[in-house]
């Protein structure tokens, strides 16, 4: 059983956060399209971003602000331009984003931090977001979580946001994220961005390790369509307001701590994997036997990205020699005959070896999970072992359809 209760309220579920999401005319659509979270005192930040070599403008301002100084008051988020790609020019917009912002919170544009989503080689609309500035100011709240996770997706079909509470010290202590994404997803820490916030007091160094960790076991292991964005950002604060002990090393509360934050990521993490482009139900595939951890990850994310691994489940297809294949050329060493293949509760190869199933009842296992909606059992869970040894892991995909084509055929026209 958790240590935690799921609770309302997304980033602004953890005391002392502000949030807010309005529309500032830089989607074509006119939908909500600029974000702003705000801590009301100086928060401590880490941040994990894309290790893709073309990279938006936003993520190298982060980078460097965060290797300045690990703190931040305000996370910017504009939806509708990447501003990936645009050199000299994306660099200055995205300076001038943070002074003009500062400006209107009367902090300084070292304690802002960047996001943006949307086209690669696309500059932000700098005419709309200055002129919206003023209202974005003024319009934040401590309700306004859910405003902030609608005004940063994109081709998402629904937002992602969810609050966690424990008790530290005897008090409640909170942490919140939001999420998009929903194709360019195949994170190396896609196209997608999290925001997290928290308001336990963590020292920096142990705040960023902790949320590396997390994101290794969360947003590092979904995947949609194998591609890596030029945007990947996550991002976390913790601001101290909670007035639980402080947290210096590891130890039983920051263990604690960390288990609610990668709970967190996990949750937003298949949220996007669930809502990927064009999907009809979320893929989990669960690896045990390997050596360690790392390896077991390998092996899970390299089945769950498999297009024909997804395509036969879009198809309703127990094509179990897909499974096999994937989990062979993962670069993980392991001996074939040790090899299992569980796809729900159908044994599908033991021992290395095929069995005989009920291929009817099986295909109706994968038709029951394609609702098309976001319940509980729309999960096509996987199950592999390879080995006898200790190391485990998990990573979350989805199928392949007709839609994701047609949704990436015509995404700029």
């Amino acid at each position: 059983m958790s240590d935690w209760q799921v609770i309302n309220g997304g980033v602004t579920a953890p005391k002392g956060y502000q949030a807010t999401g309005i529309t500032a005319g830089l989607k074509p659509s006119g939908a909500e399209d600029l974000a702003l979270i705000l801590s009301d005192v100086t928060a401590i930040a880490a941040g994990v971003f894309t290790t893709n070599q073309v990279r938006a403008a936003c993520v190298d301002y982060c980078r460097q602000r965060l290797e300045d100084q690990p703190s931040a008051r305000a996370i910017l988020c504009n939806a509708g331009q990447a501003n990936a790609a645009t050199g000299d020019l994306g660099w200055q917009d995205a300076m001038e984003s943070a002074t003009e912002l500062g400006k209107a919170l009367n902090i300084s544009p070292e304690f802002i931090l960047l996001a943006s989503t949307g086209v690669i080689g696309k500059r932000i609309k700098m005419d709309a977001l200055k002129a919206a500035i003023p209202q974005l100011v003024s319009t934040v709240s401590a309700e306004g979580g859910e405003a902030a996770a609608k005004a940063i997706i994109t081709t998402d079909l629904v937002t992602k946001s969810i609050a966690l509470e424990t008790l530290m010290s005897d008090r409640p202590v909170r942490i919140g994220g939001i999420a998009k994404g929903s194709g360019m997803i195949h994170p190396n820490m896609a196209t997608m961005l999290s925001f997290v916030t928290c308001d336990a007091a963590v020292s920096p160094q142990l705040w960023q390790e902790m949320l590396t960790r997390a994101v290794n076991r969360s947003f590092n292991q979904i995947t949609v369509d194998g591609d890596t964005s030029t945007n990947d950002t996550v991002i976390a604060l913790a601001n101290g307001q909670s007035r639980a002990s402080a947290i210096t090393n590891m130890g039983a509360e920051a263990e604690k701590l960390e288990a609610m934050l990668t709970e967190v990521c996990i949750s937003l993490a298949k949220a996007i994997a669930r809502d990927g482009e064009g999907a009809t139900c979320l893929i989990e595939v669960q690896v045990t036997g390997t050596s360690d951890e790392v390896s077991a990850n390998k092996i899970a994310k390299t089945i769950a990205g498999s297009s024909l691994v997804k395509s036969a489940i879009f198809g309703r297809d127990p094509n179990w020699g897909r499974i096999a294949a994937a989990a062979g050329r993962a670069g993980v060493m392991f001996e074939q005959e040790d090899l299992q293949i569980r796809l729900g509760n159908f044994l599908l190869m033991d021992n290395g070896q095929p069995l005989d199933f009920d291929q009817a009842a099986t295909r109706e296992y994968l038709k029951q999970r394609a609702v098309g909606e976001y319940l509980k059992d729309d999960t096509v869970l996987i199950t592999i072992k390879v080995g006898d040894r200790i190391g485990n892991g998990k990573a979350w995909g989805c199928d392949l359809s007709y839609d994701y084509v047609k949704i990436n055929a015509e995404y700029t026209t």
